[in-house]
């Protein structure tokens, strides 16, 4: 499958990332090579392969459940740069109220 210049300029819209057309055009070639070797790992991977999500076999990383008291608001916001009635208070984003 061949990644137009025209699909990573969409994709690129749709990322929100400003692409020019010559990024556009050696993008596409890029991401068809990665597209392409993504194919062959999923041709090669059969129902008789096992599954495998870390390269090195692991077991029960995750440490015991202990019940703590929660932080109270003042102690949640005392790290935060800014605050705001008792809540986090962040810089405006896309355009939204």
């Amino acid at each position: 499958m061949a990644i137009t210049a025209d699909d990573v300029a969409r994709l690129g819209a749709l990322a929100r990332i400003q692409l020019s057309e010559q990024e556009c055009a050696e993008l596409a070639p890029e991401l068809t090579v990665i597209l392409d070797s993504v194919r062959s790992v999923g041709e090669v991977a059969t129902p008789d392969v096992p599954l495998s999500t870390h390269a090195v076999p692991m077991t029960n990383v995750f440490r015991d459940d202990v019940v703590r008291p929660p932080l109270t608001n003042g102690q949640a916001l005392s790290g935060a740069p800014d605050s705001e009635d008792g809540r986090f208070r962040v810089p405006q984003i896309l355009g939204e109220s």
